[in-house]
């Protein structure tokens, strides 16, 4: 939060909290408070809509205590007593008077350099008429702002549509919103819509409360984030492979593994993660689709021993549930790996998952671009498992299509011939520098992954219905030596 906002909330100035109910005011201004507690500050929380011991409780259940802050519980003066009755003046008038005097006089006592008043909807129906509403809140303003206390202002949203006149007089605004998608948790996320006098990030951040408080996810912009790194080349281990790529993957550059199920993908990404651990790099592997246990009886029955790299820590699967990880939370786990933990090596498998954890293809784009854009800059060499719809022939299409984002675009294909399901790879694009143009099968076996010799004699290998151009006794040879 402390970064969106270029440092923290400007010292004693009135910011707006806004956002419908359950969506995590109270929980992040309890965070504002122990905060200042925390730095010999004296906190206040004024509520008019919560009780002390639902107070208690939220902080109970994050692992708090509010020893340091002190908790004003503020109701309307005779609320539960109807023997006495004024004629003279409109209750609201009388309740308004004395719950803004009650205040005044805490404030006097305490001199918090800290203050939550919670919530703006009590003083919204006392005040009844817009005028007196934000007459109201402007003497609030002034009161404080010559006393060096930075106060929040908690608004619900309840009953009245966006307050332009409240904002308006607010030096800060911070609008918090919760989504709740068809299926899976909901989704939680907030944007500054003002803050007077600080350059902040703008857009929309996405956040999680957990035990311990709400934590914010900043939106990523990769044009912040520069790091120097050695120039070179991330090898495959696979020597007729790097042959096609001109020797592998450069670093600082991303590649897209694109093809239908079962042309061995996921094999070419886990092979590409091996080799990178071999030489001592940090790879760390986001799982969409599958289990761990199941990426390594796969690598196992390619000769990979995935669980030594894992043991030995130079790789890591973090298996991601794109049902409950919002995306800005998974971009801030990859920047935390990259910066903290030297990962060299970045693999989202697949990329089919990773659409799911968005909420319109747009989005994806545009996050993927920045994503890619950020670790390229950090010199780590980005691998995208794409599965296409389809198996053969025309019917194959892409979920999305992100082939331009990616510097190199690596293409799988089945294709038949000789009465045998085959696979073949080829490399569309490389942007950084020559690559083969050739067609070459590729071959999952126990012992490992090869590439083998250009299909020289097929024609149609791409479309999955190849043409064999060559005798039939050439294809009989080919197969022997190809397994």
């Amino acid at each position: 939060m402390d970064d969106i906002l270029r440092g923290g909330f400007p010292a004693g100035r009135l910011l707006l909290i806004e956002g419908d109910p359950g969506v995590g005011k109270t929980t992040l201004a309890l965070q504002f408070l122990l905060e200042g507690a925390r730095q010999g500050e004296p906190g206040v929380y004024v509520t008019l809509s919560e009780t002390r011991e639902e107070l208690e409780m939220v902080a109970a259940s994050h692992g708090w205590s509010l020893d340091g802050i002190e908790l004003f519980e503020l109701t309307p003066p005779d609320a539960l007593r109807g023997d006495e009755q004024n004629t003279l003046f409109h209750p609201s008038e009388v309740e308004l008077a004395e719950t803004t005097k009650a205040v005044v006089d805490l404030c006097a006592r305490v001199k918090p350099k800290r203050l939550v008043f919670d919530s703006l909807s009590e003083i919204r129906l006392l005040a009844q008429s817009p005028l007196r509403y934000r007459r109201e809140v402007l003497a609030l303003k002034q009161y404080f702002a010559g006393r060096g206390c930075t106060v929040l202002l908690l608004d619900d949203l309840t009953g009245t549509s966006t307050d332009g006149h409240l904002q308006s007089l607010a030096h800060g605004v911070v609008t918090m919103e919760k989504l709740v998608p068809l299926y899976g948790a909901q989704r939680r996320r907030l944007r500054i819509a003002k803050l007077r006098g600080v350059d902040f990030r703008g857009g929309y951040h996405d956040f999680v409360i957990e035990r311990g408080g709400v934590v914010v996810f900043p939106r990523l912009v990769a044009s912040e984030h520069r790091h120097d790194f050695e120039r070179g080349v991330a090898s495959s281990g696979m020597p007729e492979l790097d042959a096609m790529l001109g020797g592998g993957l450069d670093r600082g550059t991303s590649a897209l593994l694109l093809g239908p199920p079962g042309t061995g993908k996921s094999a070419l990404a886990t092979q590409w993660a091996s080799a990178a651990a071999g030489r001592g790099e940090k790879v760390f592997v986001y799982a969409f689709d599958e289990s761990v246990a199941t990426m390594e009886a796969r690598s196992k029955s390619l000769g990979i021993d995935l669980p030594a790299h894992e043991k030995s820590g130079q790789i890591v699967v973090r298996q991601i549930d794109p049902a409950e990880v919002p995306p800005g939370q998974l971009t801030h786990q990859i920047r935390q790996a990259v910066e903290n933990e030297g990962v060299r090596m970045v693999i989202i498998d697949s990329l089919n998952g990773y659409l799911q954890a968005m909420p319109d293809e747009s989005f994806l784009i545009l996050q993927l671009h920045e994503l890619l854009s950020y670790l390229g800059r950090q010199g780590v060499v980005s691998i995208l498992v794409v599965a296409q719809n389809g198996l053969v022939g025309a019917s194959m299409v892409s979920p999305t299509d992100v082939t331009y984002l990616a510097d190199t675009v690596l293409l799988l294909r089945h294709f038949e011939a000789g009465g045998t399901l085959r696979k073949a790879v080829s490399v569309l694009k490389k942007r950084t520098g020559r690559h083969e143009s050739a067609i070459r099968e590729l071959c999952l076996t126990d012992k490992g992954i090869t590439a083998g010799a250009p299909l020289t004699r097929f024609r149609g290998v791409l479309t999955g219905v190849p043409s064999y151009e060559g005798s039939a006794d050439e294809l009989l040879a080919r197969r022997g030596g190809n397994g």
